[in-house]
């Protein structure tokens, strides 16, 4: 959670979708922070998804203790997803945390040459879309679950992130 006093970016629920943005406040502007959860309730509208959605901004260093608490990796990485539905309510309805690193996305976002807070966005629409059934364990599976991470964003108005860095040579 981001500094004492800094409360968490939320959005009202619109079409039964919540979406809570908290953690390093200091490293991701307010603007940013409306910009992501503006973007995320677009693109998962968009799919028809409802329920709630948690996205948590850690360093690597938060990220490096998460990832090998939970998957025994001790390694950063771009987001971790725990999806906290039993399944019961409907395969549209999420009820996720998604811890998203703003370290990773500064790095990522200066390869393929965009702002980071689009990078985080990416992030942050993975996580919510493996809640959602996409994944992404095959190549053709990373093919497809990318391609509609790129198709939601553009529809969301913050353009094709992952295919940015296809054509700019960056590896994923």
């Amino acid at each position: 959670m981001g500094p004492v006093g800094t409360p968490p970016h939320t959005t009202e629920p619109s079409q039964g979708l919540s979406i809570d943005l908290i953690g390093e406040s200091s490293r991701v502007h307010p603007e940013d922070r409306a910009r992501i959860a503006a973007a995320l309730h677009r693109a998962l509208g968009e799919l028809g998804a409802r329920g709630e959605l948690r996205v948590r901004l850690v360093n690597d260093a938060e990220m490096v203790r998460q990832h090998g608490e939970r998957l025994g990796e001790f390694s950063t990485t771009d987001a971790l997803t725990f999806d906290l539905s039993d399944g019961s309510a409907g395969d549209r309805v999420l009820d996720a945390d998604v811890l998203v690193c703003v370290d990773e996305a500064i790095r990522r976002s200066g390869e393929r040459g965009i702002e980071v807070w689009r990078e985080l966005t990416l992030y942050a629409l993975h996580g919510a879309l493996h809640c959602l059934d996409h994944d992404d364990k095959t190549e053709d599976a990373a093919a497809r679950m990318h391609a509609e991470e790129d198709r939601l964003l553009e529809l969301a108005g913050v353009g094709a992130v992952y295919a940015v860095g296809e054509r700019g040579g960056a590896a994923r």
